[in-house]
């Protein structure tokens, strides 16, 4: 029984410390008369609400009038309108933040390219060179696979930047 509640306290904390964890409402710890824990979004008898670091309830939705879609007569969408008050870039300042952005994809481009010829030439095409720490070959095959799985995130890495280099105007 302590360690059930050991563990949901724990449990609670992990989630409530976690960056991807975030909880859309109030959370209550709520007790039962056989003394079991449990940890629930809505309030009942025996909850307590917790305060939990970092939290900030959400903003209540603001009601807003919908905006209505306006159709061209040929009947494809209309292109969005920004507001007014959105900040406007002239046309060279843009090009040249693209010709940045650009230039900047283009070097990591060149650097992950350098990395996986460097890692093939390493992987020796599936037989690298065993380390004077491999003698068990479970290890040497442990290196293998790692490094064939590194190879696979670097070639998604370059495709990733080919295409975002070929998205640019």
């Amino acid at each position: 029984m302590r360690l059930l509640q050991r563990f949901a306290i724990v449990l609670a904390a992990g989630l409530a410390l976690h960056n991807g964890a975030q909880a859309q409402g109030a959370v209550y710890k709520c007790v039962d008369d056989q003394g079991r824990v449990e940890f629930t979004d809505t309030s009942r008898k025996g909850c307590k609400a917790l305060d939990l670091p970092g939290y900030a309830p959400p903003a209540p939705p603001r009601a807003s009038a919908p905006i209505p879609a306006v159709r061209p007569p040929n009947g494809s969408p209309a292109p969005v309108a920004s507001p007014t008050s959105f900040p406007r870039v002239d046309t060279a300042q843009q090009r040249a933040r693209d010709d940045d952005r650009r230039e900047i994809l283009n070097d990591e481009l060149r650097i992950e390219q350098k990395k996986l010829a460097d890692l093939r030439r390493d992987f020796n095409g599936g037989e690298p060179e065993r380390q004077g720490n491999e003698r068990n070959y479970a290890k040497y095959q442990e290196r293998v696979a790692s490094m064939r799985d590194e190879i696979g995130r670097t070639e998604r890495n370059i495709e990733a930047l080919q295409r975002e280099i070929s998205n640019i105007r």
